[in-house]
């Protein structure tokens, strides 16, 4: 080997040991991988290619000239899962704690400027002490780079991003700002002030966990879609995801084989309970009529009155948003609207088909939801529903009341095709409601009220709580037994796959943020 060839060599080894071999131990010792085993188990085999390998920071500020590693505490390149081109950057903590500045910064602007040119999906390995506070605020304008790519792909190519360790501070913008965020139990943690600060400024005492952990955000905040066990758990999470969604926003939903057989599901027909007020599992529905075990929920842990995820249906990817009468009777609230709105934008940025379950007694009541803008941020699910350009097609398997039956993907803000079982209830409101408003008079006059209450509550039943009425009109266009849903969901995404339709030209649109 010649000297030129052994000074490479070198210089590629220094780059594969990062921070150095206690570092990686350290590492080791608190569960977590390195920066490059994450890409190993992420990637395909043998797929990746790094670049930026040998770049070195060029502050000499507080010491940084006697601290200069390879490759800048990030490693960045592309690959594929599954055949498919992806571009990756992990963060590397053994190197100055995964601190990011301007060389660390225009490493991963690289690969986020390749793929917007060449159409594939970005996913971020953050494990990242934060903005490296010695290169001072040449670090805040290297994470404004960052931010205003993510904001210029967005609905372009899809944005993953897996916390992986610490992400505070401005570190936490660039993760929000993309489609889809993954957490690790017990090892990563987001917030934007940490615990020291927040006690200082408002006296609470609280844990990094407690604060900003996996668990917080995927059932308090919302901010993390998935957390995971482990780091192996949270990268095969991120292949398992990609197997649903398309290069970029002009490639069509993956779809895979599938051999059609028996597609009746006679367990549906009994899974409606005679009772109205009686909760039943949304997710039984989900699980009889989709391609079996293609789901992939979305935001288990976070508003769970609303269901979002994806799955297939005879091979093709689609997004559905389902009411959960088994949470809160499946009631539309803040958290469950904005949850529901922001997939379904997803959805519709990469041609992905919707499917909807509806089963809604309509918008939670109460000063909080008023005080808190539960008018605006309702209107987002339906602002979202009626933006949708892609293949929409609706399931009314229950309760379908009030202004919820309008924003839940009704015909009359573009559904394709609306379905509703036999059991469906149609009506601006339940009959025990309704038959209080309409005869109060009768009712208060009658010899005794409770009886003619319960008689108008049948007569207003007989004549509203169903699906015909709507049926008659053509805002439902077809009422079938439950059996038939999947027969019936396959012909339908087959009949509209070739669906065209656009919004009007506009710069942007105005959603109520």
């Amino acid at each position: 080997m010649s000297d030129k060839q052994t000074v490479l060599a070198e210089k590629i080894a220094a780059a594969h040991l990062g921070g150095g071999s206690k570092r990686i131990e350290s590492q080791h010792k608190k569960g977590k991988l390195t920066a490059r085993e994450r890409i190993h188990f992420l990637l395909d085999e043998g797929s990746f290619e790094e670049l930026g390998m040998l770049v070195t920071h060029r502050s000499t500020n507080f010491g940084l000239d006697k601290e200069v590693y390879p490759g800048d505490g990030v490693v960045t390149g592309y690959g594929t899962i599954n055949g498919r081109l992806v571009y990756v950057f992990s963060q590397d903590f053994t190197v100055m704690g995964g601190s990011l500045a301007e060389a660390h910064a225009e490493k991963i602007c690289r690969i986020m400027d390749l793929a917007m040119q060449n159409g594939a999906p970005v996913i971020g390995l953050n494990d990242s002490g934060g903005a490296r506070i010695q290169e001072g605020v040449v670090s805040l304008g290297a994470y404004a780079d960052i931010f205003y790519r993510n904001t210029r792909a967005s609905g372009v190519v899809p944005q993953i991003s897996a916390i992986m360790g610490p992400c505070a501070g401005g570190a936490v913008y660039s993760p929000a700002l993309t489609d889809f965020i993954m957490m690790v139990e017990n090892t990563s943690y987001m917030f934007v002030t940490g615990p020291n600060v927040v006690k200082t400024v408002t006296h609470e005492e609280v844990t990094s966990e407690e604060l900003g952990g996996a668990n917080t955000h995927a059932s308090k905040s919302g901010v993390t879609h998935f957390k995971a066990e482990n780091d192996v758990a949270c990268l095969k999470m991120i292949r398992d995801l990609l197997t649903y969604i398309p290069q970029n926003c002009e490639d069509e939903a993956p779809q895979q084989a599938y051999a059609h057989g028996n597609e009746l599901r006679p367990g549906l027909d009994s899974i409606i309970p005679d009772n109205p007020n009686q909760p039943y599992d949304m997710h039984e529905v989900i699980t009889q009529v989709i391609d079996e075990g293609s789901w992939m929920e979305v935001h288990k842990d976070y508003a769970e009155n609303i269901i979002v995820g994806f799955a297939r249906i005879a091979g093709k990817s689609i997004g559905i948003v389902a009411n959960q009468p088994a949470f809160l009777a499946g009631v539309l609230d803040i958290k469950s609207s904005t949850k529901g709105a922001r997939f379904v934008r997803f959805c519709d940025a990469f041609n992905i088909p919707l499917l909807v379950f509806e089963d809604v007694p309509g918008f939670l009541p109460g000063t909080d939801q008023e005080w808190n803008g539960i008018i605006s941020n309702g209107a987002k699910l339906l602002y979202a529903f009626s933006e949708a350009t892609v293949p929409r097609v609706t399931v009314i398997t229950r309760k379908a009341y009030g202004g919820a039956y309008d924003v839940m993907n009704s015909k009359h803000i573009g559904a394709d095709m609306n379905y509703a079982w036999p059991t469906a209830e149609i009506a601006v409101m339940g009959a025990k409601g309704a038959a209080e408003i309409i005869f109060k008079k009768e009712i208060s006059e009658a010899a005794n009220p409770d009886q003619k209450w319960k008689e108008k509550e049948a007569e207003y039943a007989e004549l509203f709580a169903n699906p015909y009425s709507a049926a008659q009109r053509g805002y439902v266009d077809e009422v079938i037994l439950p059996s038939q849903t999947r027969i019936k969901l396959i012909r339908a995404f087959a009949m509209l796959e070739n669906k065209v339709d656009s919004m009007p030209k506009k710069k942007h649109s105005n959603m109520p943020l």
